[in-house]
């Protein structure tokens, strides 16, 4: 589900996060799940860097000048030495992907002390997913899957929802730190939604609340501040989560 705007998000988030590079420097970036490469062309227009890129469907891949890998994230450790990126991406990858935590494990190895990962994936936590999850089981972009379907990169092979709690939880869980969300843009429908279900979402977030701190003892100062994002604006209302977090050192 790429699109530019998503491109235009990770963008920015790189711009704002990544630290000056040293004078002389080039900084080097790896784009998880490149796709076609339109992601590391925007990225090129936005900082200088030198790219390199792996997928399972390298056939897809248009980047002459960009270094290609074929790997099969399900199964295989990504092909590069440990500490050799200052940026890596992975964008719309992660609800493809049976096991996404043992991927964010080898992007963290290949991280440099310092470097920046930034990942998209669906929100399936804005209101208008929130209400087709309460009414059809299914969040908004995770249908009934087809099977025996081998379009690794398809809409119809998402099958991880991945809310955002639990994609900075594996991130702190990996090493890295900082984590940080935003998202591609508003969705006017979830906005509707939102006001339509306010009453209800403000009170069973209430009720939420005071459960897990009183009873189950769940929140915590560590994960309170990416458990109270589930009630934020930029969840409710924002069509594709960009989470970013660096790798400490460096």
């Amino acid at each position: 589900m790429c699109t530019p705007q998503i491109y235009e998000a990770v963008a920015e988030t790189c711009r704002r996060r990544l630290p000056p590079a040293a004078q002389g420097a080039t900084r080097s970036h790896l784009d998880i799940g490149a796709g076609q490469g339109e992601l590391i062309r925007r990225l090129g227009d936005a900082l200088p860097m030198r790219s390199a890129a792996c997928d399972f469907h390298v056939e897809r891949f248009d980047g002459a000048d960009v270094p290609i890998a074929q790997v099969d994230l399900e199964r295989e450790p990504l092909p590069y030495p440990d500490g050799e990126f200052d940026l890596v991406t992975c964008s719309e990858v992660v609800e493809h992907l049976e096991n996404y935590r043992a991927l964010l494990r080898e992007a963290y190895r290949v991280t440099k002390p310092g470097g920046l990962l930034v990942l998209t994936t669906p929100n399936v936590l804005n209101a208008q997913s929130r209400m087709r999850y309460l009414a059809s089981g299914f969040p908004v972009l995770f249908g009934p899957l087809p099977v025996g379907h081998d379009e690794r990169h398809s809409t119809a092979r998402h099958i991880t929802p991945i809310p955002y709690f639990y994609l900075a939880h594996a991130l702190l869980e990996t090493g890295f730190g900082r984590v940080e969300l935003d998202i591609d843009k508003v969705q006017r429908t979830s906005v509707v939604w939102l006001v339509l279900a306010l009453p209800v979402i403000a009170g069973g977030w209430l009720r939420f609340v005071t459960r897990e701190r009183r009873r189950l003892r769940t929140i915590t100062a560590a994960n309170e501040p990416h458990v109270a994002m589930h009630r934020s604006w930029r969840l409710l209302v924002g069509r594709t989560i960009v989470v970013s977090a660096v790798k400490p050192g460096g």
